[in-house]
């Protein structure tokens, strides 16, 4: 017997807010199902196994970002855009933790299709166009900010920055600065 209330929408969020508490890594089927008070086998029933719930989680966490990366871009163009962007990327992780490693999760290739992560990479080639690069160049700098804002605020939201001066504050805005220069003068082939 399917318990009232319980979805696999339902169960996504609350595997996502699980991930926010205890870490991506530490959400199983049966953590959830402690969560709601309900023996593992009822889940079965909405969620096919671990992985499939990390799925769900990761598909709901890509679908969060873009949403918000397509909320800040709107009416911005060049350096704002690509400020407002990465902001939206780092303040995401530290509000989500657990969901920002979600996003990270790696897809099956249908998933993947499937997923928010193709409106990422639209969203940084609408910000490159302020820069005017062409390809291959713009698949280029979309790997490296996605390389710059991960990497930054996986070292920040791991302490990396907590132990020394200039605060990470300065040290984020001046990398977004350094981009902004580098995309306006991207180096010939």
């Amino acid at each position: 017997m399917v318990r009232a209330g319980l979805t696999t929408e339902r169960l996504a969020r609350a595997g996502a807010e699980l991930a926010d508490e205890v870490g991506f890594e530490q959400v199983t089927v049966s953590a959830l199902a402690r969560r709601f008070d309900v023996k593992v086998a009822s889940l079965y029933s909405h969620l096919k196994s671990s992985q499939d719930l990390k799925t769900r989680i990761a598909l709901l966490s890509l679908e969060e970002l873009a949403d918000r990366g397509a909320a800040a871009l709107a009416g911005r163009a060049g350096k704002d855009a690509l400020t407002a962007f990465a902001d939206v990327y780092r303040d995401y992780a530290r509000e989500h933790p657990g969901r920002y490693a979600a996003a990270q999760f790696r897809l099956d290739p249908e998933a993947a299709v499937a997923s928010a992560g193709g409106r990422h990479s639209t969203m940084t080639r609408a910000i490159l166009r302020g820069y005017d690069l062409s390809e291959p160049d713009q698949t280029h700098a979309v790997r490296m900010l996605g390389s710059v804002f991960h990497g930054y605020v996986s070292l920040e939201m791991a302490g990396g920055f907590s132990h020394s001066q200039p605060g990470s504050q300065e040290s984020w805005s001046r990398i977004l600065d350094a981009l902004d220069a580098l995309l306006r003068n991207w180096p010939a082939p």
